[in-house]
Formats: structure tokens, sequence, C-alpha cells
């Protein structure tokens, strides 16, 4: 069965959607993911797990673009946490905590929205491989719902002089 998953790949896609939701909590409830608070925290110590989960699938047999975005989040984590100590002139640090981590959430995204539409329904998924026109355009409205968000808390920041 082609949409099986392994006990790995489960407690993976279990960890990945708590990520994602603590993520959207965080959206949802301060206007961005604060590493400072609790769904903040909890949206990384989520998103390294499922990084680390996503390197022992390999369903093709090799890495793939999929293990890339892990190993990129898990390289712009650190950056976000610590952007305000390392801008620490001006907005620069916020709007870049902002951005980088809202980045990862994004690229968080792009995986369940593949991995989703490739395989269900179980008995005749909705796109046929990770090529398909219907995953590249959840992914490019994905893309625009993002770059919105991240405007958006930008704005919303400067209005608070948190930035």
């Amino acid at each position: 069965m082609p949409n099986h998953l392994s006990n790995l790949g489960i407690i993976h896609t279990v960890i990945s959607i708590l990520a994602i939701i603590a993520g959207i909590i965080a959206l949802v409830r301060d206007g961005k993911i604060d590493p400072k608070n609790g769904p903040g925290k909890w949206y990384i110590v989520l998103t390294i797990a499922t990084c680390f989960t996503s390197f022992g699938i390999m369903k093709t047999g090799h890495f793939t673009p999929a293990h890339g975005l892990s190993v990129l989040v898990l390289l712009l984590l650190p950056i976000g946490i610590y952007a305000r100590s390392i801008w620490k002139k001006g907005m620069r640090g916020a709007t870049a905590e902002i951005i980088i981590l809202s980045l990862t959430l994004f690229l968080s995204f792009i995986p369940a929205i593949t991995e989703t539409l490739t395989r269900l329904p179980i008995a005749q998924p909705i796109a046929e491989n990770q090529d398909a026109s219907i995953v590249q355009m959840s992914n490019l409205g994905l893309a625009i719902v993002f770059t919105l968000i991240i405007i958006y808390q930008i704005r919303k920041a400067r209005m608070l002089r948190q930035v």
C-alpha cells in the first residue's frame, strides 16, 4: 500500500502536526512566533523534533527536498531565536525574528501540504506526485498567505513599538 506510514512516520506526523498547531496558536495569540513564551517555545521544540525525525524517513531510499527543508529549518531556527541579539540596532532584530521564525513555519507547511495531497484520500490521493499542479498551486497560495502574514506581523509590531 503506497500510503502506509511506518511507526516513525506516524510519530513524525503527529509531532509535525502539533508543531504547526503551536505555530498557528502563537501567530493568532501573539501576532508572531515569540521564542520566549509558551506557544513559541512549544513550536520551536516540536519543530526541532519534527526535523530530526524526518531524517529517519526515506521512502525513496535517499535524501529528498523535504530533508533539505528540515536542514534549512534547523539552520534558521537559532538565527530567528537569537535575531534580537544578532541585530541589536533599531528594528532589525525584531523584524528579522518575525520574518525568520514565520519562514520556518512556512517551510514546515510545504511538506505537510505535499504529503497530505499525495496520500489522501488513501484509496485515490488528490495528487499523483509532488509535481502535480494542485501541489504547486497550493504551495504558491501558501507563499502568498505567508507573505501577507509577515507583512501584517511587522506592521502590528511597529504599531505596538515592538519593532
